[in-house]
């Protein structure tokens, strides 16, 4: 009657120490193993059989990790405050260094970024930060991969997602906005004045050469007075054109 007992607790005792020495590590993961204190490397993925007491491991993912940073109070460079967050994306290349080299790798991705995006952004000025958002985006991407290499992380991708303004800062941006588009409005049609201006002139460079062209403009006018207008309209005849007639009668009655 006491052997039984004593045979279950040994079969319990078997079990779990075989589930503890058998993990299954996906492909995406890594186990870090450790022996008696001491790193033995990296396992998996598939079937990692482990030494029971002796052995620990430590699970790594190696899948792109995405980091939120949240808004950071910031002065630029030209003394203007803002708010600003961003978003880091980046992964595990070597899950012996990240666990080894620095406590909590998630930990120290996080406050570094904070601490960039200070440094970084605290010297661009506030059109800087607005317009070449694209070259910020890769200067802070170039700082953090080449501080986190020593980690085994690697970086790939950082993005400043919102910068929010002062109020005042956001009018006075709005009205300088306004200002640029009233100008490049005078601009243009200042432009389309000159155009128009030299449309003009080289008109009126070809009906002074060509005196039989202002005749026919002029009854292309009165042609276009009388379809318009369902009025009687009395319109003055130049004088040059009745001498023109005058001449042309004379001639051939002669």
């Amino acid at each position: 009657m006491v052997v039984a007992p004593f045979l279950l607790f040994v079969v319990f005792l078997g079990i779990v120490i075989l589930a503890n020495a058998i993990r299954i590590v996906r492909e995406y993961e890594r186990l870090v193993v450790f022996r008696l204190g001491r790193l033995i490397g990296e396992r998996g993925p598939g079937v990692v059989l482990l030494i029971p007491i002796i052995d620990r491991a430590v699970k790594v993912g190696l899948r792109i990790v995405t980091l939120d940073v949240p808004p950071q109070d910031i002065i630029t460079k030209d003394n203007v405050s803002v708010k600003v967050n961003a978003v880091v994306y980046y992964r595990v290349f070597l899950p012996d260094k990240a666990i080894v080299v620095v406590e909590d790798y998630n930990y120290a991705t996080s406050q570094l970024a904070q601490t960039t995006l200070r440094s970084v952004l605290g010297s661009a000025e506030l059109d800087e930060l607005l317009s070449a958002r694209d070259k910020i985006n890769l200067e802070l991407q170039a700082i953090l991969d080449r501080q986190t290499d020593a980690w085994g992380i690697k970086v790939t991708v950082v993005e400043v997602k919102h910068v929010d303004l002062p109020e005042n800062m956001q009018r006075a941006i709005a009205r300088q906005a306004e200002a640029e588009r009233e100008r490049r409005a005078k601009v243009i049609h200042a432009e389309g004045e000159l155009q128009a201006a030299q449309s003009l002139q080289k008109a009126a460079s070809i009906l002074a050469t060509e005196p039989i062209a202002v005749q026919l403009r002029y009854f292309q006018t009165l042609n276009e007075i009388a379809v318009e207008k369902n009025s009687t309209i009395i319109f003055p005849v130049p004088i040059d054109l009745i001498e023109l007639f005058l001449k042309k009668t004379t001639g051939k009655a002669e």
